[in-house]
């Protein structure tokens, strides 16, 4: 199980600390999708939950797996979703902060403090009314921020899936919207399709060379 050091050195000024993560945000297509998860302590002491990791580390059977604990085992989890068109318009950092949003305002029990992953190198104020602390490679490190990594990769997978049905010459429910070889091809044959982000290379490249 990764270290709760940082969810017991919070605890002792605040109550109900929120881990949060995003799924999504360099794919071509698709949405950002964030979770949100607030555990108690014994959830630290939880066998069930002693395998939680960086979302990327787990084989998607297991993300699914541990998806369904930790939800059965926190006291609560929100996920926040920002479409493509938004992103479009916003731009992928102000997209993945108005998905954190959603996901607290959709809070019962709303977190008094948020350990999040790093979204950018810069130090940019993210303006959230709640205090807060990112890290680099959070996921790797801090449980609840794990977590919250495969609340949204599980989620965002999902509607990728989804997206494969309506549209299944682009392969999503292999590569979810990530820039792959595969996704390049079938851009090339095909064109781009309503969920791609037309801001993002390359297709913004693509649109420009038509």
């Amino acid at each position: 199980m990764i270290s709760n050091f940082q969810e017991k050195k919070f605890s002792k000024k605040y109550r109900l600390i929120a881990g949060i993560d995003e799924a999504g945000r360099g794919c071509w297509a698709g949405p950002v999708v964030v979770g949100c998860v607030v555990f108690d302590s014994q959830a630290f002491k939880n066998e069930k939950l002693k395998e939680i990791n960086d979302s990327k580390k787990l084989t998607p059977q297991k993300r699914e797996k541990l998806f369904e604990l930790i939800c059965q085992n926190c006291l609560e989890w929100k996920i926040g979703i920002v479409f493509e068109k938004e992103i479009d318009n916003i731009g992928i950092l102000n997209a993945t902060i108005m998905a954190i949003k959603k996901a607290i305002n959709d809070f019962s029990l709303k977190p008094d403090f948020l350990l999040m992953d790093a979204l950018s190198n810069s130090k940019k104020n993210l303006s959230f009314e709640i205090p807060y602390q990112t890290f680099v490679k959070g996921d790797e490190k801090i449980f609840s921020i794990a977590a919250a990594s495969i609340l949204a990769k599980v989620s965002r997978d999902k509607i990728l899936k989804e997206m494969a049905i309506k549209y299944p010459q682009y392969g999503f429910e292999k590569h979810k919207g990530y820039g792959t070889a595969l996704h390049l091809n079938a851009l090339k044959k095909y064109g781009i399709c309503e969920i791609h982000r037309k801001t993002f290379k390359p297709i913004k490249n693509l649109i420009f060379n038509l």
